[in-house]
């Protein structure tokens, strides 16, 4: 199939996380069009299991949603770090916990309508404790469920993030066929 084509780029906006332009592209019909894309560094989520079959989940306040969502931990690539080493490292600054097992469960894209940001998703076992370390607009508290009651969680739209919603179904079909 024919990709689009970049004729043009205009940068917008250089964040900390994210960055803003406007891109003029040749699309594969032909027709030529404008697009806001938002470039992100991509970033890795986390199913930690406990050894009685429990997830380890934050209930995070998120500015951009206007309150609390209860998440699987997740955090952004640092320039250069291979997704398992964040995944490692954002385990242990969100919930205090050291996986000695990093399954990866593939990867997704968040919204491929106007942003490149891709999640990769591990499921983490064997956690030992570790010294939580929050960044300042980290709000968060740390909750337990059984990996049944987060997935039935999924079901009835009260864990309705993307990321935390594959990763936990991906997880699930991950620990059903293994046993």
């Amino acid at each position: 199939m024919k990709e689009a084509e970049l004729l043009e780029r205009k940068e917008i906006f250089k964040g900390r996380v994210v960055d803003l332009s406007v891109d003029q592209v040749l699309m594969p019909n032909g027709k030529t069009t404008e697009l806001e894309i938002i470039r992100h560094p991509g970033a890795a989520a986390m199913v930690p299991l406990t050894e009685s079959g429990d997830v380890i989940l934050v209930r995070q306040y998120r500015y951009a949603t206007g309150g609390w969502l209860l998440e699987v931990p997740a955090g952004k690539l640092d320039e250069g770090e291979k997704p398992e080493v964040c995944a490692a490292r954002e385990l242990v600054e969100e919930v205090g916990m050291k996986p000695a097992e990093l399954v990866p469960l593939g990867w997704i894209w968040t919204t491929p309508g106007f942003t490149d940001e891709k999640i990769w998703l591990y499921l983490c076992r064997g956690l030992e404790p570790a010294e939580q370390d929050l960044q300042d607009d980290e709000v968060l508290t740390v909750e337990s469920k059984s990996l049944e009651q987060a997935v039935e969680m999924v079901r009835q739209g009260e864990i309705c993030d993307s990321k935390s919603v594959c990763a936990l179904l991906q997880a699930e079909a991950y620990l059903r066929f293994e046993s």
